[in-house]
């Protein structure tokens, strides 16, 4: 190294030192900013659901007067009304049945087309892999219309596994899509000893690859009973005569049209805080899982 290059870089490490705290007082400033915006979204997402939780127990003066102040007596007038005179308890059994078994449907196809789709090599591997995602890019309002005729055709309108078999289809892609990625980081050399001492590919995939992938699948389960509890377009177009079958969103959307009119705010803010709690209860419980689901798959 010449003298001229030693004198170099004695100048350049001062310049990298110096310019170190301006790095991180920049890191440290967007991390600021970062927290402050999560703790906006945070009030933004809480306030409200704490709101229509308070405004259940009140009456219609309380909630007109000062919608901020607590109630001065808590009343479960409402939540009676909603659960026997609404029907909310009919509609919430009912959305458990459905979503319950269109959640355990999409889960078993959708894992072992996963599976397949990502562990072993075919003609047509990457057509039927682009098909399934492709169904994400796909606007469910545009096929109202024919799939309202397909199941009508069938014979499964106003019925539950008709609706259960939709909720299938259109959560498929989303979960094939997730679950390929899982399924490609897990070892190969687990599957080669268990095909070395004698298991077939079923039982591989059912009992070692399976339990290996719980993480992702916790994960994406939550979404889909999130996603199919929410759903209101598909039961509106599929289930619109037989009322005693209506899922909770078609009978919080009844409330909330006969509110307006019998002035009961506070049993639509019952109703509402019926189909909001379990969906909140089951994602504090499974929260960890679900964060496990979403890294795991992200280093191989």
């Amino acid at each position: 190294m010449t003298t001229e290059t030693a004198g170099k870089t004695a100048t350049a490490r001062p310049a990298r030192a110096a310019a170190r705290p301006g790095r991180r007082a920049l890191t440290g400033a967007f991390t600021g900013l970062s927290h402050l915006a999560l703790a906006v979204w945070a009030l933004l997402v809480i306030v409200p659901l704490v709101w229509t939780f308070v405004a259940a127990f009140k009456t219609n003066d309380e909630i007109f007067g000062d919608a901020w102040t607590l109630p001065q007596t808590w009343h479960l007038d409402a939540w009676t009304r909603a659960w026997g005179k609404a029907n909310i308890g009919q509609y919430l059994l009912n959305t458990v049945l459905v979503v319950g078994a269109s959640t355990f449907l999409t889960m078993l196809l959708g894992s072992m087309a996963a599976y397949v789709l990502s562990r072993y090599t075919f003609r047509g591997n990457r057509l039927l892999y682009l098909m399934f995602v492709s169904g994400m890019t796909f606007p469910v309002f545009l096929a109202l219309v024919p799939l309202f005729k397909v199941v009508q055709n069938l014979g499964m309108l106003n019925t539950f596994h008709g609706l259960i078999l939709v909720y299938v289809a259109y959560s498929l892609p989303f979960t094939v899509f997730f679950l390929s990625a899982f399924f490609k980081t897990l070892p190969t050399s687990v599957a080669e000893a268990a095909f070395i001492d004698g298991c077939s590919h079923t039982r591989t995939f059912f009992q070692i690859m399976l339990p290996m992938a719980k993480p992702g699948l916790v994960s994406i389960t939550i979404f889909n009973v999130i996603g199919q509890w929410n759903q209101y377009l598909l039961p509106l177009v599929l289930m619109p005569a037989d009322q005693d079958k209506w899922v909770l969103t078609q009978g919080i959307a009844n409330i909330s049209t006969s509110a307006g009119y019998e002035a009961d705010w506070p049993g639509l803010m019952a109703a509402l805080s019926m189909a909001i709690v379990p969906v909140v209860i089951v994602y504090v419980i499974f929260q960890r899982q679900i964060q496990a689901g979403l890294t795991a798959g992200a280093v191989k």
